[in-house]
Parts: C-alpha cells; sequence; structure tokens
C-alpha cells in the first residue's frame, strides 16, 4: 500500500512539473520603449547608465526582468514620431522619453501607452499634462527646469557682466514658454535690466536672429528650455561666439557645445530619478494620477574657453561657484 501510495504521489509530481516550467516560460517580462535623442549607446552612455542604476535599484535586471528597446533619432528629432511608432507595434508596456520632443511625437502616437518623460520643459505649456500635480493623460515624468529658477540665470549674467543693463531672451515662437518668460520678466524688472524677447520659428532664423539681438545692444542672450535650441545648440554658440554675445542655458550639453554658460538640472539624476516612474507604472499606477516632479541636483557649468573667445573675464566669486569649469 506504502509503495502505491508513492507512485501516486510520485506521479503527480512528476505530471506538475512541466505546469510549472511552462509557467514560468511564459512569465510576461515588461519591455521598456526608449526614445533617445542621440544616435547611439556611446553617444547616450551617462544618462543610458543612470537610467539602468535606476532600474537596478529598484530589483530590475535588464535582460532578466526588463527589458529596453533602445531608439536613437541621432538628433533628427522629425524621425521620433516614426520610432514611436515602432514601439507601439512592438507593443512595449512604456514608452520612456529622453526629451520632451520625443514625448510629444510619443503622444501624437498614442493616448493609451504610458509615456515617462526624464527630462522635459514645461509640460502645461507644450499639450504633455493638463497639470503639474495632475497630469490627466497618459505623460508623467520629471521637468527639467524649475521656472521659478528662471530669475537665477539673470542672477548669474548680472554676477558676470559688469554693469549688465539689456538681456536678449531667445524663445521659441511656436511655444511661447509663458510661465517661464513671466518668471524673467518679473526678475528683469527686480534687477532693473531691460528685457529683449526675440522669437524664432526655425534654425533657418538662427543667424538673422543674432543680427536682431546685436542691433539690440544686448549684452547677453538667455535661451527658453526649447528642444528646437538644444537640438541646435551647436549652431547657436557658434553664432553667440561669433557675436561675440555671452549666452546660458539650461542643460549641460549647452555650455559644452559652446555657450558662455548653463544652469540647470543634473541630467543623468533625472535618469536615475525617471526609473521610479517605470516601476510606479509597472505596479499599476495611472501615468495621468502621477504628479510631474521637479529637480532637486542643479549644476552650474561655466565654458571659460567661451569666455576667452568673446573677451569675457569671469569674475573669481563666480568662478568659485561653478560645478565644473570648461578650460
Amino acid at each position: 500500500m506504502r509503495r502505491r501510495q508513492f507512485i501516486m504521489l510520485f506521479s503527480g509530481i512528476a505530471a506538475a512539473w512541466p505546469l510549472k516550467a511552462g509557467a514560468q516560460q511564459t512569465t510576461k517580462v515588461p519591455r521598456i520603449g526608449v526614445l533617445w535623442h542621440a544616435g547611439n549607446e556611446q553617444e547616450e552612455a551617462p544618462n543610458l547608465s543612470a537610467l539602468r542604476k535606476g532600474l537596478n535599484d529598484l530589483g530590475y535586471v535588464e535582460g532578466k526582468n526588463i527589458e529596453l528597446k533602445n531608439r536613437f533619432a541621432d538628433e533628427h528629432y522629425d524621425r521620433f514620431e516614426a520610432l514611436a511608432a515602432e514601439l507601439v507595434e512592438a507593443k512595449v508596456d512604456i514608452i520612456f522619453a529622453s526629451i520632451g520632443q520625443a514625448a510629444v511625437s510619443a503622444k501624437r502616437v498614442t493616448t493609451k501607452i504610458p509615456i515617462v518623460l526624464a527630462y522635459g520643459g514645461d509640460f502645461v505649456a507644450t499639450g504633455l499634462a493638463q497639470s503639474i500635480a495632475h497630469p490627466g493623460g497618459n505623460v508623467t515624468g520629471l521637468t527639467g527646469v524649475f521656472v521659478d529658477l528662471a530669475a537665477k540665470y539673470l542672477e548669474v549674467l548680472k554676477d558676470s557682466i559688469a554693469n549688465l543693463s539689456v538681456v536678449a531672451l531667445l524663445r521659441n515662437a511656436k511655444v511661447k514658454w509663458p510661465a517661464f518668460v513671466s518668471e524673467v520678466k518679473d526678475a528683469a524688472d527686480s534687477l532693473r535690466v531691460s528685457l529683449q524677447v526675440v522669437e524664432v520659428e526655425s534654425p533657418d532664423q538662427l543667424r538673422e536672429k543674432f543680427s536682431v539681438i546685436v542691433n539690440s545692444r544686448a549684452q547677453a542672450l538667455l535661451l527658453t528650455p526649447d528642444g528646437l535650441f538644444y537640438q541646435q545648440r551647436k549652431r547657436i554658440a557658434d553664432l553667440a561666439i561669433a557675436s561675440r554675445v555671452p549666452t546660458i542655458g539650461w542643460a549641460g550639453v549647452i555650455a559644452e557645445a559652446g555657450a558662455l554658460m548653463s544652469y540647470g538640472a543634473d541630467t543623468p539624476d533625472q535618469f536615475r530619478r525617471a526609473a521610479t516612474y517605470v516601476d510606479k507604472i509597472l505596479k499599476g499606477a495611472n501615468p495621468a494620477d502621477l504628479p510631474i516632479e521637479q529637480p532637486t541636483k542643479f549644476e552650474f557649468i561655466i565654458n571659460l574657453k567661451t569666455a576667452k573667445a568673446i573677451g569675457l573675464t569671469i569674475p573669481p566669486n563666480v568662478l568659485a561657484r561653478a560645478d565644473k569649469v570648461i578650460e
């Protein structure tokens, strides 16, 4: 009797093994489609490493319990929509956008798949969210620009340039950036600086607009946090140097491209933190209910090569505040 019971028990266990193994094999691994603005993994290495670190800290291991499907636009932002469509076709669980334009393009393709934006500008102005506290759609994430810091740019310029009285503000005519511009105008009034708002609609107008900036006797240029200027950062830096106009932007790569200064969110830190949104959504959270977060870590960069090229001496007290100096 014992032998018969043992055989029956063993047979039952053996019969269950294939079912258990089959269940393990069919466990769904979440797929995250990532839209990168650069051309390859090497160019995106700091941000990609930060994203992976953020995911690892939350228990996700690429190739084991999560999959990243990377797509690279090679700085041709008109490719984002087609790349997003590829990811939708691939049935990814989340689209992870590296910059605002990638999220805007992805939202045109899908309003159902959650979109996490790691480094956005004004979510509301660009139509990505109804509000910061309640996004209300399928897009959430982090803004790379804290509107209240708009005054910081003017303060840095005023501390760096003797007798600063006129500053040009370059903005995309198609986006306007109302909240940011409003803050800059208030700061200009407070600092007794005249603000000249210059609008541009396309890269072809940049050279012409720099002539306008020079003719307005602007002593410095502030860039609104727009994808157009991010994409054209090298051209803008070259024009600024040729025009001898000290220029400040919001992202480190803008100073690295040749602008005089940048002050803004630490980009890799944004990608690391954005991984928490991926985790929350995979665990069932609705992106419409996940508040958009602002930067917590900032970076001030000064390009001394550019300062020398335009004949500007940066005061020691300003240099001492820099997190990074490009020489």
